[in-house]
Order: C-alpha cells, then sequence, then structure tokens
C-alpha cells in the first residue's frame, strides 16, 4: 500500500495507469479468494483503499482542485 504522500506526488497519467493495474490485482485476489487459495484476506481491504483513494485524487483533478503536473 502506497502512502499518502506518494499518492498525492503521481502525475494523472501514473494514477491512470496505478488505478488499472490495482483493479486487476483486485479482481485477482477476488478469484484467489473464491477458489480458498488467498493467505491473506486483509489485502483484499488495502487494495480497496488505495483504490478509492486513487479515485478520490482522479476526481479532484478533474474538478480543477489539483494542477495536473504533467501539463507543465
Amino acid at each position: 500500500m502506497m502512502k499518502k504522500q506518494a499518492l498525492n506526488d503521481l502525475t494523472f497519467l501514473d494514477i491512470d495507469e496505478k488505478l488499472k493495474v490495482n483493479e486487476e490485482a483486485l479482481q485477482n485476489l477476488r478469484f484467489q479468494k473464491a477458489l480458498q487459495q488467498l493467505e491473506n484476506p486483509i489485502k483484499i481491504n488495502h487494495l480497496k483503499k488505495e483504490i478509492a483513494q486513487l479515485k478520490t485524487i482522479k476526481k479532484e483533478f478533474n474538478l480543477g482542485l489539483r494542477t495536473k503536473k504533467d501539463d507543465k
């Protein structure tokens, strides 16, 4: 799980990429859980929280509350 400061330092494009990777990882963890092969079920909660944080930051970029660092 990334720290808050590391999330804040990401560019808009990095956020999109990280979001895509996390959503795929969450899907894989859910498959493992369904097949009862998941060793640490807490990982799902951490990943869901990080996805929510990334979506919030992305929404702030879209609303103009944050400046896009990759535009500079």
